[in-house]
């Protein structure tokens, strides 16, 4: 018999597993193989909560109300495979238009198959709330499939969340032919920053120059956009402007950090000796690691090129003028370099990358190695990849690297088996 403390502890680990798989699917040391650990531990307690029944349900309907949004995804998940439209309410009515809350409820959309969530998406995209519709819009992306005429509405809404879900939307389903016809002239200068940077983020996936330069207008450091348009801006630009907009950036106290970034998005080997010259600064060590490896793919873990943690380095405020700031949580799942070896390593091997030539992870960029990093790189890795899939592959959804994992492994094995995969279209999670 389950008893109710057992059926609590399946509750909170849910919830816990829930928020730790949130961050883990954008942590810097975090492979697909680690996701598909957590996510059957995960769905471990989720079955726990299914095989109590009444029981597991009626747990988890206590936790609603609460302000903590990792503790909406198992109720989520019961409510929605039960198909009870009390629960259903009793979930929706706890969210409220709640966004940190209803990520919750998207991502349990999510997870369940495609079969089970869409009848549910399309009561939501026929709901006459603005808030509701944006969770049908979000979970539509999620799986990747077309919500039809829901999604042109959707970005002709007044509510601007929704409008801004709906543009996003279109980058990530790889509806470029739409956006390459779409008026976005007036959405581009759009007073809304979520407008304006879904808008440019998925115009510039569809090769429109102008969404690019609106792109690079969120490359600051108070923008809560500035990595994402950093990583969609550089793409998209032709060599020599990437390195211009990249030597910009290096000049500028505040955007130096930026700058680094950005030469392992580049991925031209010319830039390798700045990384190894930043590698020095304590502040920007471990990012300047991270890009050298973006480019080279060299493990630092892996080929004894790890250094130790400079003695007395706290990260938060710091003298260095080039980053005067270092979020705590920012480089922490990142490995110290050791300058000395690493400099070795690339005199050793810089032959075998040709400047001019963008690479990611030791290769020049092409589709068979862009497919290869999605199945052994690490979760920043294969966000790289994803992207550059999307540019170099038109009309091809944005393959979501945050997806249910077995979802994921299903996708590559059927490239790898060289079959239509119409699978890619159903990947993701919020």
């Amino acid at each position: 018999m389950v008893t109710k403390e057992i059926i609590t502890e399946f509750a909170e680990e849910a919830a816990f597993l829930w928020h730790l798989r949130s961050r883990a699917v954008s942590a810097a040391n975090f492979s697909l193989d680690d996701l598909i650990k957590l996510d059957e531990r995960l769905e471990a307690h989720i079955d726990g909560l299914r095989v109590a029944g009444e029981a597991g349900w009626d747990i988890c309907e206590e936790t609603l109300g609460g302000e903590v949004p990792e503790t909406y995804f198992a109720p989520s998940i019961l409510a929605l495979e039960s198909g009870f439209s009390a629960r259903i309410k009793a979930v929706l009515d706890a969210i409220g238009e709640d966004r940190d809350k209803a990520r919750a409820l998207i991502s349990a959309l999510g997870w369940i198959p495609l079969e089970q969530a869409e009848p549910h998406i399309k009561n939501l995209l026929a709901s006459e709330s603005p808030f509701h519709r944006y969770v049908g819009i979000a979970a539509s992306a999620i799986h990747r499939h077309d919500p039809g005429p829901h999604l042109n509405n959707s970005v002709n809404d007044p509510d601007p969340l929704l409008m801004a879900r709906g543009l996003r939307a279109y980058g990530e389903l790889g509806r470029e032919i739409v956006l390459k016809y779409f008026s976005l002239q007036d959405i581009l200068s759009d007073e809304d920053d979520e407008i304006r940077f879904a808008t440019a983020w998925s115009a510039a996936l569809a090769g429109n120059t102008e969404a690019v330069e609106v792109l690079k207008n969120f490359v600051v450091p108070d923008s809560p956009y500035k990595e994402k348009a950093l990583n969609t801006a550089l793409r998209r630009m032709d060599q020599s402007a990437a390195l211009s907009f990249q030597k910009k950036l290096a000049q500028s106290p505040e955007t130096f950090r930026l700058a680094v970034t950005g030469a392992g998005i580049i991925g031209d080997p010319v830039l390798v000796p700045l990384l190894i010259e930043q590698m020095k600064i304590p502040a920007l060590a471990r990012v300047a690691g991270e890009a050298f490896t973006m480019i080279s793919g060299a493990d630092i873990e892996q080929e004894e090129l790890k250094g130790k943690r400079p003695e007395g380095f706290n990260a938060g405020p710091n003298d260095d003028p080039r980053d005067s700031y270092v979020d705590p949580d920012t480089d922490d799942d990142l490995p110290w370099p050791n300058v000395e070896a690493i400099a070795q390593w690339w005199d050793k091997n810089k032959g075998t990358f040709p400047a001019g030539t963008r690479h990611l992870m030791g290769k020049t960029i092409s589709s068979d190695q862009l497919w290869q990093v999605l199945g052994i790189g690490l979760q920043r890795q294969r966000s790289a990849a994803a992207l550059e899939l999307a540019i170099t592959e038109p009309g091809h959804p944005l393959f979501e690297v945050r997806a249910p994992a077995g979802r994921q492994v299903e996708a590559l094995r059927l490239k790898a088996d060289g079959k239509k995969d119409n699978s890619v279209k159903e990947v993701g999670t919020p």
